[in-house]
């Protein structure tokens, strides 16, 4: 006797069946996009509006100083000013690199001084001048030796100590940055920014 044909799923129980697999893909994952000066603290980690907000302030600090105002008079002009090494001793990962460059943003949008290029940027801009000799028409050709020379170097260090106890933890963070005079070596002006957060984790319920 012949076996009979299996039955084949009408269209509604074949979407009965998928629709669980689709939903299970999902993870149930939203992203909402938000500004980007928006203040938001996930994991009581350095974040970007502390970058933002420590590199302000400070910027701020430093050109309300007398080194500013004796600069004005004794040179006749704006200062030119070079944002060198920032170093990370912190126990976290934070990329020196942003905190750099809203430094940077920072004295610029200020127009109280010049900011010129680190050496990397320096470097990667004399080898496209290189690259013009020979190259452009002689009226966009950009010549040697004309680079603006700081007059004053700014570096620093971002520090941490962390206290934790239980689900609870503390963490402070200490940035401390220097200008200093390229020429002499003195250090005209020296700020000091302190953040100190208060983590509290919820324990696990089994």
């Amino acid at each position: 006797m012949a076996r009979p044909l299996a039955r084949i799923p009408g269209p509604r129980l074949l979407i009965s069946l998928l629709v669980p697999i689709v939903f299970a893909g999902c993870g149930g994952k939203s992203v909402t996009r938000i500004e980007s000066d928006t203040t938001v603290d996930l994991s009581g980690k350095w974040n970007d509006t502390d970058s933002r907000l420590v590199s302000e302030e400070m910027v701020r600090d430093c050109l309300n100083q007398a080194w500013l105002r004796r600069h004005m008079t004794e040179e006749g002009k704006v200062p030119v000013v070079i944002v060198g090494v920032v170093r990370n001793k912190s126990m976290e990962h934070i990329p020196v690199e942003t905190f750099i460059k809203d430094i940077e943003r920072a004295f610029i949008n200020s127009g109280e001084v010049t900011v010129v290029a680190d050496a990397g940027e320096r470097m990667d801009i004399r080898a496209e001048r290189e690259a013009m000799q020979g190259n452009v028409t002689s009226e966009t050709l950009k010549r040697f030796g004309r680079e603006v020379g700081a007059d004053f170097v700014m570096s620093g260090v971002i520090n941490q100590i962390k206290d934790t106890e239980g689900g609870e933890e503390i963490s402070f963070y200490q940035t401390d940055l220097e200008l200093i005079n390229v020429e002499s070596n003195v250090k005209v002006w020296i700020g000091q920014k302190k953040i100190k957060k208060y983590i509290a984790r919820g324990r696990y319920k089994g």
